[in-house]
């Protein structure tokens, strides 16, 4: 018999009893629905999670003082060892012209910004003129403070716009304007393009000024916490190889001893973050496969019952000369085509969740891989859950079917 015929008799069969054959896809529905909305969440958190790692600064490299096991993510006990000069910085750039596109000294402190009546407590960055390049930001008015007022730690600064909002709640130009961090009174020079979080946090909670100021006036050091490196595109590896190199030679590091600094790539955050991503995922995606399983077993359990259920109708069959193959197939399709079905009616609940999820803002995305995976599933599942009965009617004796009543 045709596969064409097969089907006609599996639609025939399903649309006879209506409801039960819904009740019988639901596990299918369920578990399809799950599988591709959960990988589709998860897929959708990891790319929101790379992309924020990315938007901290382009292919960029950061250089602690003290030294790490690569196991961490960053420098243990930072600043024990406060080995790196602001000197460290221009050698980079200026040794390293092939793979490194700009390297900058940096410290951080959080202190209280004041203006007039608005009381602001926020993080204050101390940077080079390439802080922009490294971060791979600009400013959306004013402009950015230049290497003559790094070298004469002027007290300028450029600010977020989250400081921006909350100094300046009542719409102010902010630039040109005098803020205090602290009891020292800096002009504000410009305001940063709105950046968005991070895994850091909040990217526009910042105030950025000369980092010579930052060190010397405000926190009242002499050392640099930390150098920022971009590397060119493409040469973030031989860029980490190059500056380990250069900052052993410079700090005279014998070569039987570790390194005195911590170095720590954008993209070896990105690795770490997909590869835990990724285990998620699939922790969940298998979580929501049970389902496929519980609807397998619904279908052959309903099967089962058809097989009984049609007993005379089969004998009847095998009568007028259907071979045992062709009654086996005929179930077979039919198990199939409750379960693709069924794993149809799923993708299209998936679809509408994940449509839901972006609208309420949830990271999560439609793959169409895990599309194509979840009615894969179901048509595996399907030929499983109804191979038993398909070998049940296919077994059955003509003679004792035909007397079944």
């Amino acid at each position: 018999m045709a596969i064409l015929e097969f089907l006609k008799l599996a639609f025939f069969a399903i649309t006879r009893n209506k409801m039960r054959a819904f009740l019988t896809m639901l596990g299918i529905i369920i578990g399809v629905g799950s599988v591709i909305a959960m990988i589709g969440i998860g897929e959708g958190s990891k790319r929101a999670s790379i992309s924020m790692i990315q938007s901290m600064g382009s292919n960029m490299i950061m250089i602690f003082n003290g030294g790490s096991s690569r196991s961490t993510m960053g420098p243990m006990a930072m600043g024990s060892v406060e080995v790196l000069r602001d000197e460290d910085a221009a050698a980079i750039q200026q040794e390293l012209p092939d793979s490194v596109a700009a390297a900058t000294p940096t410290v951080r402190t959080n202190r209280p910004v004041i203006f007039q009546n608005n009381n602001y407590q926020c993080s204050i960055q101390g940077a080079g003129p390439e802080f922009l390049t490294i971060k791979g930001w600009d400013t959306a008015s004013g402009r950015f403070f230049n290497d003559s007022e790094v070298r004469s730690q002027a007290k300028v600064c450029v600010i977020g716009n989250t400081v921006k909002d909350n100094l300046f709640p009542n719409g102010e130009d902010p630039v040109g304007q005098t803020i205090r961090i602290g009891k020292m009174p800096f002009q504000v020079l410009g305001v940063l393009e709105k950046k968005g979080a991070s895994m850091m946090g909040d990217q526009d909670d910042v105030i950025v000024a000369p980092y010579t100021t930052v060190m010397r006036k405000i926190m009242g050091r002499d050392r640099i916490q930390m150098i920022m490196v971009s590397a060119r595109d493409g040469k973030s590896d031989q860029a980490e190889a190059e500056v380990t190199a250069l900052m052993r030679q410079r700090l005279k590091v014998a070569a039987k001893d570790d390194n005195p600094f911590t170095i720590r790539k954008q993209d070896d955050w990105v690795k770490m973050q997909d590869q835990q991503a990724s285990v998620i995922t699939t922790f969940l995606a298998v979580s929501a496969s049970i389902s496929l399983i519980v609807g397998g077993i619904g279908i052959s359990n309903i099967m089962l019952v058809s097989v009984t259920e049609r007993t005379r109708e089969i004998g009847v069959r095998r009568a007028l000369g259907a071979t045992q193959r062709s009654i086996m197939l005929q179930f077979l399709v039919e198990a199939m085509v409750l379960s693709i079905f069924g794993g149809l009616i799923g993708v299209g609940m998936a679809w509408s969740a994940i449509a839901i999820l972006q609208a309420v803002g949830v990271p999560a995305v439609t793959e169409s891989w895990a599309i194509i995976l979840g009615l894969g599933f179901s048509g595996v599942v399907g030929i499983a859950a109804g191979f038993l009965p398909a070998i049940k009617a296919a077994k059955l004796d003509v003679i004792d079917a035909l007397r079944y009543e």
